[in-house]
């Protein structure tokens, strides 16, 4: 199967040790933990809630989201690091590190801990389920956290840990930072949503971040045309972006711009 994908896609042979890292040797667990998190959010989730009142989850969401603050800091530290202060890439030319390079195991590690946190983020829905804040469950938020998830196992099943799609997870983790601290803010101070006006702003970041990501095979392509990074990932990263950019564009027009109410993917 490997031999197939490599000289299909152009891809190295995947790393040996992903096998040993939990949630990445097999796609079972991940693609169970996918299906259960859309048939709660889509159905089960919303008909178990349909006469109950909503959880009160302030405590939860409090130690969630600065959880989720101090975890996504520390990868955007760490990523800091090593691709600007000490980079082991060249941002010409990303390919992921050899198997005998001294920093292959924070490499693996960090990009680790980046998808990890992308299967921990699937329960941002759960709570807006159990909260029925079915507003906020809409086709971009689902989009979004699939696309964040499975597309990263399989990066990392048939391509190896980290290279050029480590700029994503460095960008991702600072704009969810941000993006988290809004919410621990709003949430424990819920008199203060209404005046949190750089609530915008963080909509402008991913869609910043995403941007910078739809540039980079260009740059690379353009800058460098013989690195050797596969042209499946430059063309799968593309399209990705793409959609992302779309979608989030989309959101902040009707959000920001021209008022209108997001629908919502609840069945009604």
């Amino acid at each position: 199967m490997s031999t197939t994908v490599e000289l299909f896609f152009g891809l190295p042979p995947p790393d040996p040790e992903t096998k040993n890292f939990p949630f990445l040797g097999s796609h079972w667990p991940l693609t169970t933990i996918i299906a259960v998190y859309l048939i709660f959010v889509l159905k089960l989730g919303p008909k178990f809630m349909e006469n109950r009142k909503p959880y009160n989850l302030t405590y939860v969401l409090n130690f969630y989201n600065i959880f989720q603050v101090i975890y996504n800091s520390i990868v955007f530290g760490l990523a800091i690091y090593y691709m600007i202060i000490n980079p082991v890439y060249d941002w010409s030319c990303m390919m992921n590190l050899s198997l005998d390079h001294p920093e292959k195991n924070m490499e693996r590690w960090i990009t680790y801990a980046f998808f990890i946190n992308k299967i921990i983020e699937l329960l941002d829905t759960v709570f807006f389920v159990l909260r029925k804040s079915y507003k906020q469950i809409t086709l971009l938020h689902v989009y979004h956290h699939v696309l964040m998830t499975s597309p990263v196992y399989w990066t990392i099943h048939f391509y190896g840990f980290g290279g050029q799609y480590a700029t994503m997870g460095f960008l991702n983790s600072g704009v969810h930072a941000v993006m988290y601290f809004y919410y621990f803010i709003s949430a424990r101070y819920p008199g203060l949503k209404g005046s949190l006006w750089w609530k915008k702003y963080i909509t402008k970041l991913q869609l910043l971040q995403f941007i910078l990501l739809l540039i980079q095979p260009f740059y690379v392509l353009l800058s460098n045309p013989g690195c050797k990074f596969p042209l499946f990932l430059h063309i799968l990263q593309l399209i990705v972006c793409t959609s992302m950019v779309t979608m989030f564009s989309r959101f902040y027009y009707f959000a920001y711009v021209k008022r209108r109410p997001q629908k919502s993917l609840k069945r009604k």
